[in-house]
Formats: C-alpha cells, sequence, structure tokens
C-alpha cells in the first residue's frame, strides 16, 4: 500500500513525478494514474521506461493515428524525439506539459499545427493553419524550402523553442497575443529573440489559408487567445521540415542519444 499525497491531484505535475522518479515502480505509477483517472497516462507510465526512447515510442502509439497528414513519415517522430530529449536534458525548464508541432513539410493552405498534452498524451486541439515565413518560400502559397536563423531573412527557423511570456503582440496594422520564445537549437534558432521571432494571432491566417509572416509561426486570432496562454512560461515548440538536411543531421534535440 502506498499514499497518494493531496499535490499530486494535479495530473500533470503527478504524471512528472511518475514518469521521472524511479523509486515508483512502473505497476505502482499505473495504480496511481488510474486512480486519479488519467486514462492515456496510466498506460503511459505502465509502458515506459521513462528514457526519452522509450518515452517518445509511447507518444508515438498513442497519438499517431490523431495526426491525420504528414509531410513525412518520420515528422511526428522527430518532434517527439526532440521533445523528451529536451525534457530529460533540461526539466527546469520544461514547466508546462504542451508541445506546440509545426509541420512546414505541408503548404500553407493545409492543417499543419497541432497543440499536444505530452503529461496526458492527448491533442488538446489540431490540426489547424499556421503561417510561415516569407522568407522561406517565393510565393504566397507552397511549402517553405529556404530556413534561416539570419536578421533580416525574413524566414522561418527550424528547431525547438521553449516559450516564454505572452504579452501585447502590435504590427503596423493589428494587435493580437503574442508569445516569446527561446531558441533551443544552437545556430539553427538562437537568434529567435533577438529577431522577435514569437508565436501570435494574425488576421491573414484563416481556417483556408495561412499566409506568411515574417518568420513567425502565426495562427487565426482567436486561436492565439486559447493556446497561447496554454504554452506561456514553460511549454515547448517545434518547427520541423524535411526540406533541410543540414538542420535534420545537426539539430542537437534530435541527435541526441
Amino acid at each position: 500500500m502506498f499514499y497518494v499525497p493531496d499535490t499530486l491531484v494535479d495530473s500533470n505535475r503527478a504524471m512528472l513525478l511518475m514518469l521521472r522518479l524511479s523509486a515508483i515502480s512502473r505497476s505502482a505509477a499505473f495504480t496511481v494514474a488510474m486512480l486519479l483517472g488519467l486514462g492515456n497516462a496510466a498506460h503511459a507510465a505502465a509502458n515506459t521506461d521513462g528514457s526519452p526512447a522509450a518515452e517518445t515510442e509511447n507518444a508515438l502509439r498513442v497519438l499517431s493515428a490523431k495526426v491525420t497528414r504528414m509531410s513525412d513519415p518520420s515528422a511526428l517522430r522527430t518532434a517527439f524525439h526532440a521533445y523528451y530529449n529536451y525534457r530529460a536534458a533540461r526539466p527546469s525548464e520544461v514547466r508546462k506539459p504542451y508541445l506546440f508541432f509545426v509541420d512546414l513539410g505541408l503548404d500553407n493552405s493545409a492543417p499543419r499545427g497541432y497543440v499536444f498534452d505530452m503529461d496526458n498524451l492527448r491533442v488538446v486541439e489540431g490540426a489547424f493553419t499556421v503561417a510561415h515565413g516569407r522568407g522561406s518560400s517565393a510565393g504566397r502559397n507552397g511549402v517553405p524550402t529556404t530556413f534561416s536563423n539570419r536578421s533580416g531573412s525574413y524566414a522561418s527557423s527550424l528547431g525547438l523553442y521553449v516559450a516564454r511570456d505572452t504579452y501585447t503582440f502590435q504590427s503596423s496594422s493589428y494587435t493580437s497575443i503574442g508569445l516569446r520564445l527561446d531558441g533551443e537549437s544552437g545556430s539553427f534558432n538562437n537568434a529567435a529573440m533577438s529577431r522577435g521571432i514569437v508565436a501570435h494571432g494574425a488576421p491573414y491566417v484563416s481556417s483556408r489559408d495561412a499566409g506568411r509572416s515574417e518568420g513567425c509561426p502565426a495562427m487565426e486570432q482567436d486561436r492565439a487567445r486559447r493556446l497561447l496562454p496554454l504554452l506561456a512560461n514553460g511549454g515547448v515548440v517545434f518547427i520541423y521540415s524535411p526540406n533541410d538536411n543540414r538542420w535534420l543531421d545537426n539539430d542537437p534535440w534530435i541527435n541526441a542519444q
């Protein structure tokens, strides 16, 4: 018999403890999760040894069928692998369980954004349209093929970001909620703050067409108001493309062992 403290009623904190603390056996973690009414999370606790590789496989088993379209069969695996590697290496940075995943291997009329709850292994919202930078494609529509971390490129930057605070985003023609991002994939996106690369809502993004931004992963205004506060102060953003082999071969979180 074991004691479940009141603080574990918060399901997110409960799962972080169950999946990370080796002192609790997998069978005990499964029982705790079931007592707390966490369906997918209970099976996650039972079926993973807590390593990034095992957590990646478990998340794929639960979530892959809920992602209706990907640009590459490895897209979701790449995102989850990077996420769990980062969380294992820097757990104090990942204070929220939410992952905003964008597949820039798809064109900008395709729904290509998801927000996942990575503790309870569920889709919070998605798929939905997300803009890419105007420096990443020659025309308004189409698949982005050029990515840059350089100021003034107006291009999207691939890799993993940690979400910081929300603020009032202002352009010359509209205002929205904005979410500051810290790029954690080295030279591929570490200029995000200085470039002003943020997640935000934008009137040019609709359910049919995402348009192009100045490098930001912009979404519909109402959606931004719902999702960005969830991600703020410790969520993770992962921007993926199968069209940049240099990034795929060198991103530190994709290639961590």
